[in-house]
């Protein structure tokens, strides 16, 4: 087998690749029909009509505790001149659900009943004939239908299925699928191992798996195959023979030298589709061998995603003769720009919550790789081909991957980086009603400017106004003119310059950054960090082209931090904090005021008092203080302009 890098087929549209497979494909051989055991049968989909085999109820009984009656017996009943009937004879006590004894046509509830003595019983209320009594057959009529074909069965259908006798039910098989992770590089989770570099613990096939079961799908994963053409074409051969399906084959389906998906499955069968005008997910792969479908999908998580929500979902729901699912969609305002490719249908995850009167959303990072961008999203809006980008601000419909209830309990966060976000977005899930906080880190300009737009419930955000000394109110006129805010302080952190442990460039401050042998990391434009890092440089008398690494960008104290730990850079500005949580070594520059800016009609909402009461809270405010590098003199109080900031109790050093 060839070792040259793959061609790509012509790219073509998801509804022309699934029309495509769907022609290659006899699914009635495929897919064929079981009877099962009716209690089984949750989620299943009938495979021919049901007819009910018997009436229910099957016979005439009561349908309240009372006494059963001779309906004509009681017309003379008056109030106060009551009908007295005798037992045996003239009544018989039942109890709801007991069938009505022969004779009797009625039941009197057993509250109108009055009994002497005797035993007797008198009414002074008539009761009609049939009155609370179900009939046979009232509810089903033996060999009436039941259930019609490709009805995909629920739990009120089993009750209803065993209720008229019908024990098994004719389904379509469910669709099994054999999952063949594959790569030179990845590690089988189930041995616990620990990656070195180039190694990756494969996780991909567990997590479509699990997706795949969500859909009704028998999906099971095999062991993973390296990248070596004789054994992936052993593994796809195996699975063919086995009962699946449908094999769904991982990584190896783009174009690169050890990239064999296409070449086994044309080894075996038909390639229909390689490539589909969508991203993530072009590199998708759809085939039929044996009369069963392949799949090959991307190696990276989200575009695997994509390749098993656009192409496998609907692929599968037609082999199992149901619809389907559609999620439901809602109209949600950007909170910053989203350039696309025009050709290509984009998926755009997003983090998304009310503000306002409607709805706004935080578009995630991009990355095909960033399997986070999956566990953080709420929703995904599509991007036609046709269109070069979404401007911020702008509506989109975008489906919802959670409830719409999940979304009028998010609070929308945009602005500034800080890991007290992550503190509080925890602590606001511990609460017995929790909010979820969904936070984009685009710089506080950018959050000010998200609020302006409506796209965000509150903006972080720790300007310096150099010429006053005081903090975010400055920017807030200049860039929120006319409009009311509050802004409530969340903590006074500490910024420095982050260096590897021991410091053994011996980096002391802002003036070491001139050095040709100082690498530096820096954070993106806009960002309250990056404006600091400027006026010290100024002050300085540093240049930025004097500062290696100036253009090297990260959007997070995290990210800079990172960079510092593994080597790429000497060192980057950012808070304490993140160094302590990669343990690196901190040289103090400034205290600052990290302030959360919301408008001042939400001031009053019921999130926004929730989020008040935690951060007015000691226990959490003892947990800001333990990240290290923050004071909570003022945290949770609302600010006013000119305060600047408290008074310095705190070694920054420690």
């Amino acid at each position: 087998m060839s070792h040259k890098r793959n061609i790509y087929l012509r790219t073509v549209p998801i509804p022309e690749a699934l029309e495509r497979v769907k022609s290659l494909l006899n699914r009635a051989a495929l897919v064929g029909v079981e009877k099962i055991p009716t209690e089984q049968a949750l989620g299943r989909v009938t495979a021919s009509p049901v007819t009910a085999r018997l009436s229910s109820p099957t016979f005439h009984c009561a349908a309240m505790d009372g006494i059963a009656v001779r309906g004509e017996s009681t017309f003379a009943a008056r109030e106060g001149s009551p009908v007295t009937l005798s037992p045996g004879e003239g009544f018989a006590l039942v109890n709801t659900g007991q069938p009505l004894p022969p004779g009797f046509d009625a039941v009197a509830m057993i509250e109108h009943v009055v009994f002497d003595d005797a035993g007797n019983a008198s009414l002074e209320t008539p009761v009609a004939p049939w009155t609370h009594v179900r009939r046979i057959g009232e509810d089903i009529v033996a060999t009436e239908l039941i259930l019609p074909r490709r009805r995909k069965l629920t739990a009120y259908d089993l009750g209803a299925l065993l209720s008229c006798g019908v024990w098994e039910v004719d389904v379509y098989e469910q669709v099994r699928m054999a999952v063949i992770p594959t790569g030179d590089e990845v590690l089988d989770y189930t041995s616990r191992p620990e990656p070195g570099p180039g190694q990756v613990v494969e996780s991909n096939s567990v997590m479509l798996c699990a997706l795949a079961q969500g859909w009704g799908l028998d999906a099971r994963r095999r062991p993973p195959v390296r990248d070596e053409p004789g054994a992936l074409a052993r593994a796809v051969e195996e699975a063919l023979n086995s009962p699946a399906h449908v094999v769904a084959i991982l990584a190896g389906s783009s174009a690169g030298s050890k990239d064999f998906t296409r070449a086994v499955m044309e080894r075996f069968g038909e390639v229909a589709v390689h490539g589909i005008q969508a991203m993530p997910g072009k590199p998708s792969l759809l085939g039929v061998a044996q009369g069963k479908l392949l799949v090959g999908a991307p190696g990276y998580p989200v575009s695997a995603v994509v390749c098993f929500e656009e192409l496998l979902a609907p692929l599968a729901a037609w082999l199992s003769r149901c619809e389907p699912a559609r999620r439901p969609s809602v109209p949600v305002r950007l909170a910053k720009d989203v350039p696309s490719r025009p050709g290509l249908t984009e998926f755009l995850r997003l983090a998304a919550g009310r503000v306002g009167e409607g709805y706004s959303a935080i578009p995630l990072s991009r990355g095909a790789g960033l399997i986070t961008t999956l566990t953080k999203a709420q929703a995904v809006a599509r991007i036609a081909q046709d269109r070069e980008g979404v401007a911020r601000g702008e509506v989109v419909q975008a489906e919802l991957l959670v409830s719409q209830d999940e979304l009028e309990r998010t609070l929308v966060v945009v602005g500034s980086h800080d890991n007290t976000l992550d503190l509080l977005a925890d602590e606001l899930m511990r609460l017995d009603s929790p909010l979820r906080l969904a936070s984009s880190h685009v710089g506080s300009l950018g959050g000010l400017t998200a609020l302006a737009q409506g796209a965000a419930l509150l903006a972080g955000a720790h300007l310096l106004d150099t010429e006053s000394g005081d903090f975010n109110f400055p920017f807030i006129a200049r860039h929120l003119p006319g409009v009311e805010v509050a802004v409530i302080n969340l903590a006074i952190r500490h910024q420095g310059l982050m260096v590897a442990p021991g410091n053994p460039k011996e980096i002391q401050g802002v003036g070491s950054l001139a050095r040709p042998d100082v690498r530096f990391v820096n954070r993106q434009r806009g960002a309250g960090t990056r404006i600091l890092l400027d006026y010290n440089l100024k002050l300085a008398g540093i240049a930025p082209s004097q500062v290696q690494g100036y253009a090297q960008e990260e959007t997070t104290h995290m990210g800079v931090a990172a960079n510092v730990k593994n080597g790429a850079a000497d060192c980057g500005l950012g808070v304490f904090s993140a160094a302590k949580a990669l343990g690196l070594d901190f040289v103090p520059l400034a205290r600052e005021r990290y302030d959360l800016v919301l408008p001042l009609a939400s001031l009053e909402e019921p999130r926004v008092q929730t989020l008040l009461a935690v951060l007015g809270d000691k226990a959490f405010q003892g947990k800001i203080a333990a990240l290290g590098g923050y004071e909570t003199t003022w945290t949770g109080r609302r600010m006013e302009p000119g305060m600047g900031l408290p008074p310095d109790n705190v070694d920054m050093a420690n």
